[in-house]
């Protein structure tokens, strides 16, 4: 298929350094799918404030995506932006905000995210209660399952369709759950909907049993895992560091070294966006070549980092891979 036009330009202009490295990693990208191999993305930090369901909801719904690991807070972050986008304030001068410019924007319950506000009434109230009555829902049946789930749950429903205030193919949430896509969200509970829950539990009103934890998630990473695996490779996109990535590469060293299965292959790919630097014991800044010491890839794995802004380098990648 022809390459479009921005795929045309990053491959024309992006010849060195960490541009070079963008097109090297979208063109290996599209080689894994080429060959059948699955891939997982990664999302730490704001991704889903920063609007990344523009690219990341097609690359979905093409199938350019299988499995989707994120923090809590890209999970609801993009419910947040589906119902609430006209309410959000931007704030381009973000860095010259004083200490008493940032309490006025909390007692006008904004959340900042950078340049990004998020309005508390309007994004996390309103889908706090539909979360709560599915999750009162499950509670009182004795029924308990992942975070992600409850939001397939509500989004599926469609009963927020009412609500929609950016176009519905611009959610990559609601594309995942349409596509039925398996999501891990390690350490769900820092997050504003996590706590949420939490305070449901510590008012005796849930029981923590509801909701399914991290340990349930690495035990179904890590049957989909072999499942994915037994034909094919799987490939491993990180935007960012923190537990979004540590999390599900742990699984295949995991299989290896604490349930003996020899048989099991490594990640077939390897490609992370970063901001952090080289440091002293920074996980996010581990060049990749540390994880071939975990376990986690081969000396042979296909291997890039590209030190940049994700929210500049990921819509770009999806771009080539979308023959955008």
């Amino acid at each position: 298929m022809k390459k479009g036009k921005i795929s045309q330009f990053i491959t024309e202009h992006y010849k060195h350094f960490n541009a070079a490295t963008l097109v090297d990693a979208a063109q290996e990208y599209e080689n894994q799918l080429d060959r059948g191999n699955k891939m997982m993305i990664t999302m730490a930090g704001a991704m889903s404030t920063a609007e990344l369901g523009k690219s990341l909801a097609e690359m979905i719904r093409q199938d350019k995506v299988h499995i989707i690991t994120c923090t809590g807070a890209n999970l609801e972050e993009d419910v947040f932006n589906l119902v609430a986008h006209n309410h959000y304030k931007r704030i381009p001068n973000y860095r010259d905000l004083s200490p008493e410019q940032e309490k006025e924007l909390l007692d006008n319950h904004f959340n900042r995210v950078t340049d990004t506000c998020i309005p508390e009434a309007e994004a996390m109230r309103a889908i706090e209660e539909h979360l709560y009555n599915v999750w009162r829902d499950a509670d009182e049946k004795g029924e308990s399952y992942f975070p992600h789930q409850y939001f397939y749950k509500i989004l599926l429903s469609g009963e927020l369709e009412d609500k929609y205030q950016i176009d519905p193919k611009d959610s990559w949430l609601l594309a995942a759950a349409q596509k039925n896509i398996p999501i891990i969200v390690p350490g769900w509970e820092d997050s504003t909907c996590g706590n949420f829950f939490a305070s449901y539990c510590i008012q005796k009103d849930l029981v923590p049993g509801t909701m399914k934890s991290g340990i349930q998630y690495m035990m179904y990473l890590s049957k989909w895992y072999q499942e994915n695996t037994k034909n094919n490779g799987v490939g491993f996109f990180q935007i960012g560091g923190g537990i979004a990535g540590d999390f599900p590469i742990c699984v295949v060293p995991m299989l290896h070294q604490d349930l003996e299965l020899n048989d099991i292959p490594m990640w077939s790919y390897f490609c992370q966006i970063s901001d952090s630097t080289t440091s002293y014991g920074s996980y996010s800044g581990a060049v990749p070549n540390e994880k071939i010491t975990w376990g986690k890839l081969l000396p042979e794995t296909p291997k890039f980092v590209i030190e940049s802004d994700a929210t500049i380098v990921a819509p770009l990648v999806f771009a080539y891979v979308l023959n955008w």
